[in-house]
């Protein structure tokens, strides 16, 4: 959460007054950022995290939803609190503690890669919805390489060993490494542990499994494991243009 404002315009936004008024304020020195008077209407803060008060008194102003994406390490739920696992929050700086956010969907403890945080509820429900299908890729580490059959069983929906039937998904044909085989699969559903039982409904098991893509957004692979930075405006102009051909459709 890099979004500086200067502390005039955020005062101004705020309601505390015009900016004409707040620059008397910060000449009277009755203005502080993080317990420090500050006189200069150019300062910067950051909305989301630093605390601004007026002779003491802190005001609260949100200036609007985050939008994060992190790298997902291994070993995190994918959930605001757990009792007996650490969080995706846990990777969350301390800085920015006090911002409400929560994870778009779930990704598995073991699973790795691209998660959305937000404090926009509607917008996750629109991302995670069913019926709008949204694409989730995944890289997957596979034991042992998949017949052709067995790839185009994917393509084509399977059947769980529950029962369950799947939709069709995208699955690319795959390489063999000396770990495994390596694929990339796309899919519109979000049923527990699912990329985990199709492979498994054919046979194969998945050694590691990382998601590297949501709607039309990828992972920055700069990001090391638990890290975490804001969606740009183009990121989340393609996720909005998405859900809207989505809605159309559906």
């Amino acid at each position: 959460m890099d979004e500086q404002w200067r502390i005039d315009k955020w005062l101004a936004a705020a309601g505390i007054g015009s900016r004409k008024d707040v620059k008397k304020l910060l000449r009277k020195k009755e203005i502080q950022v993080n317990g420090t008077t500050v006189t200069d209407a150019s300062v910067k803060i950051n909305a989301h995290k630093d605390t601004v008060t007026i002779n003491g008194e802190e005001i609260d102003y949100d200036p609007g939803p985050v939008y994060l994406m992190m790298n997902k390490r291994k070993g995190r739920v994918s959930a605001t609190t757990d009792d007996r696992h650490r969080t995706v929050l846990n990777d969350i700086d301390q800085k920015d503690k006090k911002i409400e956010l929560f994870p778009v969907g779930r990704l598995d403890k073991d699973t790795t890669g691209l998660l959305f945080l937000t404090t926009d509820g509607g917008w996750a429900h629109r991302l995670t919805t069913p019926r709008l299908g949204i694409e989730k890729e995944y890289e997957v580490l596979l034991d042992e390489e998949p017949s052709s059959e067995e790839l185009q069983s994917l393509r084509e929906g399977i059947q769980l060993k529950d029962g369950t039937e799947t939709k069709p998904a995208k699955v690319s044909e795959g390489a063999q490494e000396k770990i495994g085989f390596r694929l990339l699969i796309t899919v519109t559903e979000g049923k527990y542990h699912q990329v985990k039982r199709m492979f498994g409904a054919i046979g194969r098991e998945v050694k590691t499994l990382k998601r590297v893509r949501v709607s039309n957004v990828h992972l920055d692979e700069r990001l090391d494991a638990g890290e975490y930075r804001p969606l740009t405006a183009d990121e989340l102009e393609v996720i909005a243009y998405d859900l809207e051909k989505k809605n159309e459709k559906y």
